[in-house]
């Protein structure tokens, strides 16, 4: 799809490689990238100069490759090296497929389908993560017949080799993918014209100057934190400061103390770490904080809610920290990052609506104090040459202000459409107004309305299910709980989420084989759902429903009802032979905090309940161990510690990655040592890790003890 509205022309530079050029000219001994390695003050960085170098000595190899023009994965873990590599592809043009790396002896389904689909040859990675993944690989042919170059031992001597290519703002850039595991994922294919547009965009949205500061902690490999948190940096000519995921998840606080220490002005992401940090940082943390110079506090990826903004705003106000700082945006890979933002100086927009008209896709304004009423935040504005439509999803005509439709729109920004997928792309990014003729327009595929301008979300006609600020398609899931036990009917379950006291959790509907009906061993069923679900993606399940045989909702031609399994569930209108809901929202935190407090004392430790660690000082024996494990996992769950069984997978429990790195940073302040974040999938129970841990334990202390004569 070609969007003439907006010219490059206004620029001096037409691509991505001009503009790193241009700062390796003319600010060659700025700091561009600074990676703080333990979240903290443990820094790496990179020069413009230094980075034109490393991508220029990269693209050199390629060009001797002979990749030009060959699509090469990017398998890196959160650090400098993975902008080094995707600069190096743009200076070879070569065409990046960023990815995430999988942990050590887990499925590689995903990045299967991934280089399937993009016929990628070659994959770009380092040393450490092709040894953890190598074992893997031999298991996958289509994996294994990749090329893999451990970028960090090329030398920058390849640099004076690098042959400048032609290539404009039409030129492909890289392919962000949007699915997952089901053979069927999708890959954006995005322009340097689109990269460029956006960052101007962006730049706008949030009045961004030579004097912004970012700090991200954000997935690199993920559009938000790719071009939001390392391009628009370059774009400006300003300094980045980044940390990993896996830092931010275990420490919430090393995010809002990165703000503090370096005068960040732009920093954010999806709701739920707003809310992380609430929970997470401690009174005497916060006094440490001073985030009075954070400008731009964006919330996207996941709907934006307003107790979020008003919690977060109270909690921190003491810091320094501004209601008005919040920036509830917009955007998708389709429109290459930012579609809708607010005016940086103006606090977030946010409006009751009435709940009856609201169901019925109308929308009538209300006061706050009326019963039967929601708040919802708006998401900006568009600006530059983009226009935003609503649209009748059925008509494809224009909606009127005040009703809810889809969400359309066209500009610079929007895509080039999916690699190598021409149906769906004239499907998604080609739609026309039939009452006007208007178009080209993307269909975002979620719902929404204009008012006073403003755009409001409202929800979503993709099944798409977000958690934690992460794209989940329910076919990826579904297709893992079809597998997870003989009992479940292949191709006859649906996976979707719904907002249990203001956060997203997920629910599985599925149909039970006929010869299982008389013999179901429903327990069973659902801890393999669980289990399956946790393993493959993280995700915890809040609630599995098993249904009569040839019960759930499809349409004429035998497709899943999602929106119809929803209802139902909510209803109560399903066939259901067996249910399960997870315990964790209806028992009391006080009660199992009591029970956690009795359960020390039967150790001997019964202070030992305290979540500030200050008190937990018993040896490190395997029974203090396990007792720690079985506490704070009852705590996480929030259910009873008689509920919890050592020998039982951690993945049985549904642990979501979020928790389990939470969990496994609290154990190590506990045991006063570093653990890897990847510990709870390591091993597989509370026994197996409580004897290595009481082991390793023992062997440090033989070590660090005095030799008595």
């Amino acid at each position: 799809m070609n969007n003439n509205l907006f010219s490059l022309s206004t620029l001096s530079e037409v691509t991505l490689v001009d503009l790193l050029r241009k700062r390796a000219l003319q600010q060659p001994s700025q700091v561009a990238y600074t990676f703080l390695v333990d979240g903290e003050t443990q820094e790496v960085s990179l020069t413009y100069q230094a980075l034109d170098q490393k991508a220029r000595s990269l693209a050199a190899f390629l060009q001797s490759m002979k990749a030009t023009g060959e699509r090469a994965l990017l398998l890196y873990p959160p650090g400098l090296e993975f902008i080094v590599a995707f600069f190096g592809c743009l200076y070879a043009s070569v065409i990046a497929v960023p990815a995430y790396p999988p942990r050590r002896n887990q499925r590689m389904t995903r990045l299967q389908a991934i280089v399937k689909d993009a016929q990628a040859s070659f994959a770009l990675t380092t040393t450490s993560v092709l040894t953890n993944i190598e074992h893997s690989l031999k298991q996958e042919p289509e994996l294994a017949a990749l090329h893999y170059i451990a970028t960090e031992n090329i030398t920058n001597n390849f640099a004076l080799s690098w042959e400048p290519l032609k290539i404009s703002s039409d030129t492909l850039a890289f392919l962000q993918y949007t699915s997952g595991s089901t053979g069927t994922p999708k890959g954006v294919m995005v322009s340097h014209g689109n990269l460029l547009h956006n960052e101007e965009m962006i730049k706008m949205a949030f009045q961004h100057t030579e004097k912004s500061i970012v700090v991200g902690w954000l997935p690199l490999f993920h559009d938000m934190g790719l071009i939001g948190n390392v391009l628009q940096p370059l774009y400006l000519g300003i300094p980045s400061f980044l940390l990993s995921p896996t830092t931010f998840l275990q420490k919430p606080l090393r995010w809002l103390m990165a703000i503090s220490r370096y005068k960040a002005t732009t920093s954010g992401g999806p709701n739920f770490a707003y809310d992380l940090c609430i929970d997470k940082i401690t009174p005497s943390q916060r006094s440490q904080l001073d985030l009075s110079s954070w400008e731009v506090a964006f919330s996207g990826s996941e709907p934006v809610r307003a107790e979020t903004i008003e919690r977060f705003s109270a909690t921190f106000k003491d810091c320094g920290f501004k209601r008005s700082t919040f920036y509830p945006c917009y955007g998708m890979a389709e429109t290459t990052l930012i579609v809708s933002g607010g005016l940086k100086t103006d606090p977030p927009v946010i409006r009751s609506l009435k709940d009856h008209a609201f169901n019925q896709n109308l929308v009538e304004t209300a006061t706050a104090d009326q019963e039967d009423t929601r708040a919802i935040v708006s998401v900006g504005r568009s600006c530059l040459d983009q226009k935003i439509v609503i649209a009748n999803p059925e008509s494809l005509t224009k909606c009127p202000e005040g009703q809810i439709g889809e969400i359309w729109v066209c500009g610079s920004s929007v895509a080039g459409g999916y690699w190598k997928k021409p149906q769906e792309t004239q499907q998604t990014f080609n739609a026309q107004l039939q009452d006007t003729g208007e178009g080209p327009f993307l269909r975002t595929g979620d719902f929404g309305f204009l008012l006073d301008g403003e755009l409001f979300v409202t929800g979503r006609i993709k099944d798409m299910i977000i958690i934690r600020g992460k794209n989940h398609y329910p076919q990826d899931i579904e297709l893992t709980v079809q597998k997870s036990h003989p009992a479940l009917r292949p191709n006859c379950g649906a996976a979707f989420s719904v907002e249990i006291k203001g956060v997203e959790q997920l629910v599985i509907v599925q149909e039970v084989e006929r010869s299982y009906l008389r013999q179901l061993e429903i327990d069973e069923v659902v801890r393999a759902v669980c289990q399956a679900v946790s393993e493959q993606h993280q995700l915890q399940v809040y609630a599995v429903v098993l249904l009569k045989t040839a019960t759930i909702p499809k349409t004429s031609s035998g497709k899943i009802q999602r929106h119809a399994c929803r209802d139902g569930f909510l209803n109560g209108s399903l066939d259901v032979v067996g249910d399960w809901t997870a315990s964790f929202q209806q028992i009391d935190l006080v009660q199992v905090q009591q029970e956690v407090e009795a359960l020390w004392e039967k150790v001997g430790n019964s202070d030992s309940s305290k979540t500030d660690g200050e008190s937990l000082k018993p040896d490190f024996t395997e029974e203090a161990i396990t007792t720690w494990l079985v506490s704070h996992l009852a705590l996480s769950l929030r259910v009873s510690p008689d509920e919890i069984d050592i020998q039982e997978p951690f993945a049985a429990y549904g642990l979501d990655s979020a928790v389990s790195v939470s969990m496994t940073n609290e154990l190590a302040e506990w045991i006063g040592c570093e653990l890897e974040p990847t510990l709870f999938w390591e091993y597989p129970n509370i026994e197996a890790l409580a004897q290595h841990l009481a082991a390793q334990c023992l062997l440090l202390q033989s070590i660090t003890s005095p030799v008595s004569v």
